[in-house]
């Protein structure tokens, strides 16, 4: 089919050029209007002159998104959440993955914002000294999601309220000794916060973390395994392992049944209670669920796209810092459903 043009979609449509023309940049036109020219764009396979666009508007229509890998579950979520946003309102993403190498961060930043795309979205894992000049001096617009910042709009997690409520539930859980594996402090979200909140909430018990119980995992459920090994033939009668992570929680999982120990459903039976934090759907399948944290990475990632967007077609000037809440998952002592035992919105 050749290619058409905006007059042609308009006489389709019957409407105006100006209409279709709003429609495709995103403006403001009328449901029945934006109805008739869906249609027939539907119906046409019409496709926008990249090069036009870009001539007209000023405007790549190119997202560069850079995450910490790709071969994971929340992440899939977050960029799930952004390619639909970005889709519907016309744009395409470049994603960079940097296996959680804080340098290669800062390389993909440099590298988008010298190559022709609109904006950035950093799922951010740390936040350096590196990372805070580029925010600072940055010359396109940057949504950092999953970590605080105050160089650049966020959308982040109530990390801290998160690690508090899973204190609380695994200091009631267990009388024995309770274990943490956490990430790098450096990781101001998934390592320090959510640290300090699960320290807290056993505080608020009466309870304490003891360092010894403490074992820091890279994230992957290999690192989980060696960090829940170590623990498990150092220390003694252990009730809970709390994880940083559902996927070093899997390896912790695994750690047990290597040792010939049953993972416990609750209660001070034999078995040892491993919690979680992401909710992760392979995980659950496999156990039955665990002890977990629920965020909304889908939701982060529209919020993160529709942010980015109205800075760059709008011109939003004033700073957004959106934390986002959380659910207490516990799926290991029902039978088979889930009870969500406290709901936070943002």
């Amino acid at each position: 089919m050749r290619n058409m043009t905006i007059k042609e979609i308009a006489r389709l449509a019957n409407v105006s050029s100006a209409a279709v023309s709003r429609y495709l940049n995103g403006g403001y036109i009328s449901e029945e209007k934006r109805a008739q020219i869906k249609k027939v764009i539907e119906e046409t396979g019409y496709h926008p002159s990249a090069q036009a666009r870009t001539l007209r508007t000023k405007r790549a229509s190119l997202i560069g998104v850079v995450v910490p890998k790709i071969n994971s579950e929340s992440i899939s979520r977050v960029t799930e959440g952004i390619g639909n946003v970005l889709a519907s309102r016309g744009y395409q993403m470049l994603l960079a993955s940097t296996d959680n190498n804080a340098k290669k961060e800062i390389e993909y930043l440099h590298l988008f914002e010298k190559y022709p795309v609109d904006g950035i979205i950093l799922i951010g894992t740390m936040i350096t000294a590196e990372h805070r000049r580029f925010l600072k001096n940055a010359q396109i617009p940057v949504v950092v999601t999953g970590q605080y910042t105050k160089y650049a709009n966020c959308i982040y997690h109530d990390d801290y309220g998160a690690g508090k409520a899973m204190g609380r539930l695994a200091a009631s859980l267990t009388r024995r000794n309770v274990a943490y594996i956490g990430v790098t402090r450096e990781d101001k979200a998934a390592g320090a916060a959510r640290e300090d909140g699960f320290r807290a909430g056993l505080k608020s018990e009466g309870r304490e973390l003891e360092d010894k119980y403490v074992r820091i995992s890279a994230f992957r459920a290999e690192s989980g395994y060696e960090a829940a090994l170590s623990l498990l033939n150092d220390e003694k009668n252990i009730g809970v392992i709390s994880c940083a992570t559902d996927t070093i929680a899997a390896g912790a999982i695994r750690a047990l049944r290597a040792q010939g120990m049953d993972l416990a459903s609750g209660g001070d039976d034999q078995g040892i209670i491993v919690t979680g934090f992401g909710d992760n759907q392979l995980l659950k399948a496999a156990t039955g669920g665990i002890p977990t944290i629920h965020f909304g990475y889908k939701t982060s990632g529209i919020r993160s796209a529709e942010l980015l967007l109205d800075v760059i077609e709008r011109g939003e000037k004033i700073p957004i810092e959106m934390k986002l809440g959380f659910q207490l998952i516990d799926g290991s002592r029902t039978a088979e459903k889930a009870v969500i035992l406290h709901k936070f919105n943002a």
